[in-house]
Formats: structure tokens, sequence, C-alpha cells
């Protein structure tokens, strides 16, 4: 297996840490608002990424945090008059139900903030004991000029980013770039510590919640595009200075989600929740993953909703092969390798195994979908059917993608007979009738 590696820009063989585990974390969100549907490029991604490892035999341990203590959080809370824990669970919720939604798994270790404060202020202190960060008035800050890689995963270096004036302006610092590690407040939800009353700057958390729950680098570190400079790449200063190492061997990062050619902006109002798309989340799921996870995707109505009637002709054909199968008497349910089947699937896996080029495996999919529909049509070809379908299977498992097909009940089955019969008796009123009833239903 081939991985993309921001770190080194590099296409690099995947070597676990451990074998046959994969230890990954991905950056969840901070929990002020519903997600938008960029937010869910990378829930839907990183979500093939576990499935495809399990796939292969691996443990994953698959962990993505919630920020659930942030100044987003405190001025919602304050303009809907409740507490910052209060909006924090309110969205987690919503977040939930959103990654439902897009057809991602919730069963994943899914730490708070909140949870870790106290891992999070140790490893503050021995980032200030490593004299690697300082503390004024009940601010801390990173030492950024002690790092001589500061800008590895992003490619900037010091001395731009220091004449490029995009950096917070603050009389306190050594230096422009220093990052908070602390912030000493007196509004919102607040923890004690050996600086005073605070909380965390959003840098430190991650890496602290990592350290504590892997106790040392991992496999994977993900995220979306965005989060390289400063986020991830603050992450990799801090830890590199205690532990001396990146976080984790490999850094993976999916592209922007735009919508009609621009960024997705609140202010501008430009964006979708995910709550509100009011479609067949698994053509939505399609969709995103239709796309080389690492490219720009550009969000438009028509795109979208050509993939959900790409959806809907994948979900027809597997399911007419289903209950076709299902309507079989005798069948040998032993799949026989079939060699055009064989080739589909190794093609497939083959997408897979380089850097979870997903869009190439969807071309597969579609390939298998073809094959069985020839399948379909022609008489006794159970053992080729019954292989397409299994295929199909492990796709969609490995995809994400749903039917949401079941086994014929005995009432369909009695009006798929009853209409076979209307055919053969030559009764095309009813035989149509039964038609488009059987059609409803996804049997024809």
């Amino acid at each position: 297996m081939k991985i993309y590696n921001t770190l080194t820009n590099k296409l690099e063989t995947f070597k676990p840490i451990h074998k046959n585990t994969v230890n990954m974390y991905v950056c969840g969100p901070t929990v002020y608002n519903y997600i938008q549907i960029g937010n869910a490029r990378p829930v839907i991604f990183f979500d093939v990424v576990r499935r495809y490892f399990e796939h292969l035999g691996y443990t994953v341990n698959f962990v993505s945090n919630f920020t659930d203590i942030d100044d987003k959080i405190i001025t919602k809370a304050l303009e809907e008059e409740k507490t910052e824990m209060e909006i924090a669970n309110q969205f987690i919720e919503a977040f939930h139900k959103d990654v439902e939604r897009v057809g991602s798994s919730t069963k994943y270790l899914a730490p708070r903030v909140t949870e870790y404060m106290s891992s999070i202020i140790a490893y503050i202190e021995r980032l200030v004991k490593k004299d690697f960060a300082y503390q004024i008035d009940g601010d801390v800050y990173f030492r950024v000029s002690k790092m001589k890689d500061y800008g590895i995963l992003s490619g900037r270096n010091v001395e731009d980013l220091t004449s490029g004036a995009r950096v917070e302006i603050n009389d306190k610092k050594e230096n422009p770039l220093d990052f908070t590690l602390w912030k000493k407040t007196d509004v919102g939800l607040k923890f004690p510590s050996p600086w005073g009353e605070g909380r965390p700057g959003w840098h430190t958390e991650c890496v602290a919640m990592i350290e504590d729950i892997f106790g040392g680098p991992i496999d994977i570190h993900g995220g979306g595009a965005d989060l390289m400079f400063p986020h991830h790449e603050n992450e990799i200063a801090q830890n590199h200075a205690l532990n001396h190492n990146f976080v984790a061997n490999y850094w993976m990062h999916n592209g922007f989600l735009n919508i009609n050619d621009q960024k997705m902006s609140k202010s501008e109002g430009n964006y979708i929740f995910v709550k509100d798309l009011d479609v067949d989340y698994m053509g939505f799921r399609l969709f995103t993953l239709s796309t080389y996870y690492r490219s720009p995707i550009n969000f438009t109505d028509a795109l979208l909703e050509n993939y959900i009637t790409e959806w809907q002709k994948l979900k027809r054909t597997y399911t007419q092969a289903f209950y076709k199968l299902d309507l079989a008497e005798q069948l040998d349910e032993s799949v026989l390798p079939i060699e055009a089947v064989e080739t589909i699937k190794t093609n497939f896996m083959a997408a897979m195994d380089n850097d979870f080029n997903t869009a190439n495996a969807i071309t597969e999919l579609q390939n298998i979908a073809k094959y069985t529909n020839q399948k379909i049509r022609q008489k006794d070809q159970y053992s080729e059917l019954l292989a397409a379908v299994k295929t199909f299977e492990t796709f969609f498992a490995i995809l994400g993608l749903d039917p949401k097909t079941s086994r014929m009940s005995k009432a369909i089955k009695s009006m798929y007979y009853e209409w076979a019969d209307a055919r053969k008796n030559k009764e095309y009123d009813k035989a149509d009738r039964l038609r488009e009833a059987l059609s409803q239903k996804g049997i024809l």
C-alpha cells in the first residue's frame, strides 16, 4: 500500500509501527454549530481509510476529537443564553447525526478537550520546563525561534511568515510567530493551572490528547488541508520539542470542497449544512468519493444530482441481482472465481492501495455494475451473478455505501410469481400493474 505523506511530499509504502495495527487520529470539529458539507469530506474519506484497513485485516484504533471549549462556543452560549457545555452537547449530538447521515461510523474514540485538561496542562508544563515555552501575565506561548524545522509540514519558512504580517500582533510575545498554549481568561468556562485560571490554546489540545491516548507516535494523522498551517504545523513543533518525532509517520490532508468555484464561508453565507441536504445521502457520499481525496471538489446542484442518479442506478442493479438470486431455487452459494469479476476486484483493490484512490475504485464499482446487468438479462448465470453480488457487497462495505436491501418477503415473492404467471398467460394489463408495483420496490 502507498500513502502520499504530506510531511515528506512523497508517495510512500505504508509500514505500521505495530504489526497488524493502525493507530490514526483525525482532527474533529469545534462544536458551536452544525457541520457544512465541506466538513463532511474528511468525515467520509477517513471513514473509508479505516474501512479499507479493516478489510485488509488490520486492527484500527481510530480517534477523532471534539473541541468543546473555544471562543466560538462561548460566543454562541452568550447569544443563546446557555452554558458552553449545553452548546457543546447540542452540537456533538447533531454531529453524530450528520456522521450517520453520510454513512460513516460513529463507533470510535471521541475524546473531548474538557476531559483531558490535566494531560494538556501537564504537556504545557513540560514545554515550559524545557524552555520551549514561556509565561507572561498568565498566558503561555510556544517559542517558535527554538524550532529549526518550523514549517516542515507546510513548506513555509520563518522569514516569509514573519514578513507576511499574517500573524497575531501581540506585544507580550517574544516573536510574532509564537503561538498560544494557555490563555488567561475570566470569560466563560475556565480551568485552574500553574499560570492561573484559563483554557488551553487550540494547537496544544490534539497533540496532548494523542500522547495521552496512544503513548507515542501514531501511524496516521489526518484532516483537511486548511489545518496544515498553522494547526498541524504547531502540533509537530510542540511534539518535536518534547519527544523528537513528528507526531505521526504519515500525514494525510484532504482537499477543499468548494461551492460554485468559491470557498465555503459562513460569513458570506456561501455554505450548505449537511442536515439541510434534501437528497439521498448515499448519492452525496458517492459524489464526495468520486474525486481523489487530495484534489478539490467543486460542488454544484447539477453535479450532485448526476451522482445521486448514478447511485440509484448502482443500487437498482445490485438490488435486481440480489433479488434474482433470492428467487433462485436450489442456489449453490459457494462463490466460484469468475475471471471477469476477479479482474474488476483486482483493479479496485489496486486503486485503494494507491493512496486510497476512491475515484478509480468507483470506476471499478461501475464496471461490476455493467457486468451484473449483463448477467441479470441472461438465463442460468447464477454462479456469475452470485460472484458479482458478493463483489458488489465488498465494494459497498469498503466505500461505506449502503443500498439497504433485504431478503424478499413472502408477499413480495408471491407478487413476483403472480407477475411471471400473468406474463406467461398473456394477461398484459395485470402483468403491467404488477410490474409497476415490483419496479417501485426495486425488484424489476
